[in-house]
């Protein structure tokens, strides 16, 4: 069974609904928060692929893992992947779907790490001079991490750039310990 190839038809079978449907922004929403909690909660892909459960439960399991309020495709389509006995790659279709979205939509994700909280509008900067050379909409995730000491790291796509402190303090060391 190649997981890769039957999550991905089984997530473009979805977006392909969804966008006809217009609610792929509603399931997309319901997918990262299934990828999200098979993430948060490991034993959801032990109990969901147990044999002694059952499907009403996986059912039940896998609306709750999809948040408050799932749409009622998200519904149905849990309803199929169980019907299907699919259920084991359940994760990997809500991460399918998450890319695919994110490909249709020309979305990227980018990352700000600082050693200290950033405002919103330095925040906005960044966003918009990501959103300037990617010629996309950017999701913006933003980590402070005091190891840096100062500056900020910035990723998204393949690109990385490091301007931190710490970085620039190894470098330093690391020119004086090759001289």
């Amino acid at each position: 069974m190649d997981i890769g190839a039957i999550s991905t038809r089984y997530a473009r079978a979805l977006l392909r609904t969804a966008t006809d449907v217009k609610q792929e922004d509603k399931v997309y929403q319901d997918m990262m928060t299934i990828a999200h909690s098979y993430i948060e909660v490991p034993e959801l892909r032990h109990t969901i692929a147990g044999p002694m459960l059952p499907k009403e439960k996986k059912q039940s399991l896998l609306e709750a893992a999809a948040g408050e309020n799932p749409v009622e495709l998200t519904r149905s389509f849990i309803s199929l992947v169980l019907e299907k006995d699919r259920e084991t790659v359940m994760q990997f279709i809500a991460n399918a779907y998450v890319t695919l979205y994110r490909q249709q939509k020309n979305i990227i994700r980018g990352k700000l790490t600082t050693a200290a909280h950033v405002d919103a509008e330095t925040e906005q900067k960044m966003r918009r001079m990501v959103e300037s050379s990617t010629q996309g909409t950017v999701e913006f995730e933003t980590e402070v991490n005091p190891d840096i000491i100062g500056g900020f790291i910035l990723e998204y796509d393949t690109y990385r750039m490091d301007a931190s402190v710490k970085t620039k303090l190894n470098n330093i060391l690391n020119t004086l310990k090759s001289n």
